[in-house]
């Protein structure tokens, strides 16, 4: 009897002895899995950032009002991941989180051009009150493109422009026609554009408008203005430097800019003391290495003469046409020469990397270079080995997403590189590149595409926000200034949008 009772405890009990070592086992694995994703966690960009309470509870609040937002565009049956910035225009500019996100401080934008950043309809209403104020309506020539807009003397008007008023007023849909041509829209992610030669035309439409020293002061106040509104305190501007002109004076000296920039900052501080710039001295990749080193010496020159408004030197221009960084070897060996013979330190900020290819290397450059921080960045991914260097020499990539999906370099936004870089501890920045060419002021409209499509919680965006002062050149002293006055300007953002998020 005894005998059998234990057959049936060895029998009964087998079972619940396996069920205990299957507990054992998924706790050991649960336990794993944990440990797994605490230290992938640890390598992230914004591992050190403790959220206060009050963070956190916005961080939730922000968390259910995504989610909300993704669960009705799927009921709506919304493309959001197939479409273009511009088709989801009017979705984004209609969501609760973009009304947020207006309101939130967004620190420094470290990545923008002259000429990008001031509203297109702006541009042309202003333009229209100069009587001076023409346009060309003719078919593309070897100097002029249909739509270019440019200020002339009477007598002195080139055949085929026509007066800008007056053309604006004989045919009113040409307002609109001007405004397809001064901003660059994908409207279908997959319709084909030739995107860098529309690109280059939109700016050269307006090429003729910026140097005229009465409409360039309009166009920066109005500029500077509008970044203010979106909560932005501090700007870093690739600078493309030519002199500034009237009709009265004829030409004026090359600092001219910058003297007048300093006027326009000084009207700008009556109300917003707080708002920094700083010009980041540009010139062209297709150029050559003579070119480049006149270049480099006006910067030095400028630098030495403006040292709290020229901070670095960078070169433009579509990278899979221009030169490569390395071409330019002989021209940052002078650089150390220049440096002794100024006195100054001229940093370089180049872009790199805006390139779906890994045969482009430029990113390997940066990682050698006096390159304090990179434009753009997207093919660091192909190069892990440099993109270790790159964190390791805590170099920042200036991110600028709907830039580059206008531009073709990323459809599909979730799949954008940064989001690697992000979760290796690359540091990132957002910044909006010309966001006028794409059809849009500010930077509110790049952190919403990040947020969404980047699945980005309150520390990313608290990071990626005081990122863009911390990486700034802004000097100590200026930089300790906009760092207490950004800490203010969030913790008042987290008070009031949870008060309104009741």
């Amino acid at each position: 009897m005894m005998k059998k009772y234990l057959i049936y405890i060895s029998l009964l009990g087998a079972p619940l002895f396996w069920g205990q070592n299957k507990v054992n086992e998924k706790s050991v694995y649960q336990q794993n899995l944990a440990l797994s994703e605490k230290e992938n966690e640890s390598m992230a960009f914004d591992a050190d950032i403790q959220l206060s309470d009050t963070e956190i509870v916005l961080d939730k609040k922000l968390f259910q009002l995504r989610k909300q937002f993704l669960s009705d565009t799927e009921t709506k049956k919304i493309s959001l991941y197939n479409s273009s910035f511009n088709e989801l225009k009017p979705l984004i500019e209609g969501s609760k989180l973009f009304e947020i996100l207006q309101t939130m401080p967004k620190g420094g934008l470290l990545h923008t051009h002259s000429g990008g950043i001031t509203d297109v309809k702006w541009i042309i209403s202003t333009a229209r009150k100069y009587q001076e104020c023409y346009v060309f309506d003719q078919k593309d020539n070897d100097q002029f493109i249909f739509g270019q807009l440019g200020f002339f003397e009477k007598g002195k008007v080139p055949v085929g422009f026509v007066s800008l008023d007056k053309k604006l007023a004989s045919t009113p849909d040409f307002e609109n026609k001007l405004l397809d041509l001064l901003t660059l829209k994908r409207d279908s992610l997959c319709s084909y554009t030739d995107y860098w030669i529309e690109f280059e035309k939109r700016f050269k439409r307006i090429s003729l408008l910026l140097p005229y020293r009465p409409f360039f002061k309009e166009y920066y106040l109005k500029g500077f203005q509008d970044l203010i509104k979106d909560k932005v305190q501090h700007v870093e501007i690739r600078y493309i430097f030519e002199e500034l002109y009237d009709f009265q004076h004829g030409k004026y000296p090359l600092k001219t800019t910058i003297t007048d920039l300093q006027d326009i900052l000084k009207e700008v501080h009556k109300s917003d003391p707080q708002f920094t710039l700083k010009l980041i001295y540009s010139s062209f990749k297709f150029l050559d290495n003579e070119s480049i080193e006149k270049q480099l010496e006006t910067a030095f020159e400028m630098k030495k003469e403006f040292p709290d408004m020229i901070s670095g030197f960078d070169l433009v221009a579509d990278e899979a046409a221009g030169h490569n960084i390395n071409f330019f070897e002989k021209s940052w060996a002078k650089m150390n020469t220049f440096s002794k013979k100024y006195g100054v330190e001229l940093p370089l900020f180049l872009h790199a990397g805006e390139s779906n290819s890994a045969l482009n290397k430029n990113v390997l450059d940066v990682a050698l270079l006096n390159n304090k921080r990179i434009g753009h960045g997207l093919n660091l991914i192909y190069f892990p080995k440099t993109m270790q260097q790159i964190r390791k020499q805590n170099k920042l990539v200036e991110v600028s997403p709907i830039s580059n999906q206008v531009l073709g370099y990323v459809s599909d936004l979730r799949n954008h590189p940064a989001r690697v870089l992000l979760s290796n501890g690359v540091q990132c920045s957002i910044s909006s590149d010309d966001p006028s060419v794409y059809g849009y002021t500010g930077l509110s409209y790049d952190f919403w595409v990040a947020q969404v499509y980047w699945e980005l919680d309150v520390k990313a965006l608290k990071k990626l926000v005081f990122n863009s002062v911390n990486y700034s050149s802004l000097n100590d002293n200026e930089k300790k200034k906009a760092v207490t006055y950004l800490n203010q300007q969030w913790d008042d953002f987290v008070k009031k949008t949870n008060q309104k998020l009741n």
